[in-house]
């Protein structure tokens, strides 16, 4: 397990404050093997600590021997080939006892918990976990999705909301995407910079809540849109639930 922390960033000006809750965030992302949430595997993750500066006040970093072959196409993204995960991976079952620890810690502490696309994560996290006989967080919360916030916010904003995309807007650096780690701490740091622009909930839990119906919500309308436009079949909505399914 390495640990990375990388230089803090200047995010905002040091008038603005963040609220009380969001001064220190934890941070989670995973590489893998493909998109499929039931049926792909774990390659790298980042569970990490930052305070009010998006600094990194606690890092930790897996990789995983996944148990499976690492598609070219996933491989393309995050740059991790079967044969380096296999040499360099620690076995699957350690790996994701491992995350699920040290995020339950984080949760349990009342924590909230960043991570971008919410459901992508902590699902596959859900699946690998009962895969190999770990007890799997269900009900993770408090969570902070900035992708959910992001478009609750600044709802017409034109344009892609892919993290490196929405890193960029709110001034924060991401350096590497596709690394769990960079990934991770600009999400982290996003999240934060959200916080310090608008009028968020005043609990982190509070907050957690408010995501669940505005994930709901812009599956609604992203549904409507795709039937619109023949994609999908009105039987076959965008799944809403948030932040796991």
């Amino acid at each position: 397990m390495d640990t990375w922390r990388p230089e803090p960033l200047p995010l905002w000006d040091d008038e603005i404050t963040l609220p009380a809750w969001a001064s220190t965030v934890g941070v989670f992302d995973l590489e893998t093997t493909g998109i499929d949430v039931a049926a792909d595997r774990i390659v790298t993750a980042h569970v990490g600590l930052l305070d009010a500066t998006g600094a990194a006040l606690r890092a930790q970093d897996w990789m995983a021997d996944p148990g499976i072959e690492i598609p070219a196409g996933a491989t393309a993204v995050h740059g991790i080939t079967t044969q380096r995960a296999r040499a360099e991976g620690r076995p699957a079952r350690e790996v994701v006892a491992e995350v699920v620890a040290a995020l339950r810690s984080l949760l349990d502490a009342g924590i909230p918990v960043v991570a971008y696309n919410a459901p992508y994560d902590f699902s596959l996290l859900k699946y690998e976990a009962l895969r190999h006989g770990v007890a799997p967080i269900l009900d993770p919360a408090p969570v902070f999705d900035p992708l959910v916030v992001d478009k609750s916010y600044d709802r017409y904003r034109r344009g892609k909301r892919t993290l490196e995309v929405v890193a960029a807007h709110y001034a924060v650096t991401l350096e590497g995407a596709h690394d769990a780690a960079a990934d991770a701490i600009a999400a982290g740091r996003v999240a934060q910079a959200l916080a310090a622009r608008y009028a968020l909930p005043a609990t982190a839990h509070e907050l957690h809540t408010r995501q669940i119906g505005w994930a709901r919500e812009q599956a609604d309308s992203l549904t409507e849109y795709f039937v619109r436009i023949g994609r999908i079949d009105p039987a076959d909505p965008v799944d809403g639930s948030w932040p796991i399914r």
